[in-house]
């Protein structure tokens, strides 16, 4: 869940910076559970390398000094008994309960001396590597909460400036949402979208003018760095993405952008403003005029550049007039004034 946004639209934003803080409440107390734990794995393997305290070996051999007198009572106990049965004084019952009393204490007796066998020679290299490993796990557990701490701090991993906020305060995301839209300030890139003609046609590193509305008196030479390998939803066409290092201006992200596209090709063609096409019985047309008569002439586009495009045909020659407006209401054999325009 979003704790904190620490961005707002048009912030600048670098590598690394903090710009939203997630709810680390579990993350909080897995850290300080880690951090028991491997105290814990830790005081366990100090005490396993340094071996028994000499106050235990103490308070064990105690223990068995304790149990030998125990087992030396009940052994003349059980020697008094055997006479005094053979005299007839106590019963063979009295007998077997005081050689039961000697066995039980001749076991703690043994008991004994096995702890203190045990404490003086302390804990052997099996158990020490045993518990070494018990404290790397603990460790690497408690590196493993640490990162997930560090990573409720969603960190920026471009520089760049902050178009819009996706999410806020007390909304849950998942691992890959998005956060917010950085738009970088040394690059944009400029997607266009080519003409159904040349949809599968056009390939990385050729050449585009690109102009701007916003700014009618930039331009700027650039070249294709990448080809969509689709049709855009809405469009139905092609696109292709201009990387432009080192933007101008004023030109922001969103802003409508055009490019007029040099193909390389053998074949001569016209280059002519796209009002001088006529579209008509799926053909296209331009209007020449011979003797002051509209003659049409059928065309085939080669490219389409946005306001302009290129044409070729057998019977268009250099110089030759052309109607750039109004052809669509002319018809073959209209009368037309010039005015000294040509190919």
């Amino acid at each position: 869940m979003i704790q904190r946004i620490l961005v707002q639209p048009g912030d600048r934003v670098t590598v690394g910076m903090t710009i939203a803080i997630l709810d680390d409440s579990d993350q909080q107390l897995a850290v300080a559970e880690a951090k028991a734990r491997l105290a814990q794995e830790r005081s366990n393997l100090a005490r396993l390398e340094v071996g028994t305290r000499p106050e235990i070996i103490a308070q064990r051999q105690a223990a068995v000094k304790s149990t030998k007198a125990r087992e030396q009572e009940t052994q003349d106990n059980l020697d008094r008994l055997i006479n005094l049965v053979a005299e007839g004084a106590f019963s063979q019952r009295n007998l077997v309960e005081a050689r039961a009393a000697v066995d039980d204490t001749r076991g703690e007796r043994l008991e004994a001396e096995a702890a203190l066998a045990e404490a003086v020679a302390g804990p052997i290299r099996e158990e020490i590597a045993a518990q070494r490993a018990n404290v790397a796990a603990a460790v690497a557990a408690l590196n493993q909460a640490e990162l997930s701490l560090q990573r409720t701090r969603v960190n920026a991993l471009t520089s760049g400036v902050v178009q819009q906020r996706q999410v806020s305060p007390g909304d849950y995301i998942e691992s890959s949402g998005a956060i917010a839209t950085l738009v970088a300030e040394d690059s944009l890139d400029v997607f266009l979208e080519l003409p159904e003609e040349l949809s599968g046609t056009i390939r990385s590193g050729l050449s585009v003018e690109l102009r701007a509305r916003a700014l009618p008196q930039w331009r700027e030479r650039a070249t294709i760095t990448g080809v969509v390998p689709e049709a855009n939803s809405a469009s139905r066409r092609q696109r292709v993405r201009v990387r432009l290092d080192n933007p101008p201006p004023g030109l922001l992200s969103g802003m409508a952008v055009t490019g007029t596209l040099e193909l390389p090709s053998n074949r001569s063609g016209f280059v002519v403003s796209r009002d001088a096409l006529t579209r008509r019985q799926n053909q296209w047309l331009v209007f020449t005029v011979v003797d002051g008569k509209a003659k049409p002439i059928e065309v085939e586009m080669i490219a389409d550049m946005g306001q302009e495009v290129a044409i070729d045909s057998e019977q268009l020659r250099t110089g030759q007039p052309i109607v750039l407006r109004g052809g669509d209401g002319l018809t073959d054999g209209a009368s037309v004034r010039v005015i000294n325009s040509k190919l």
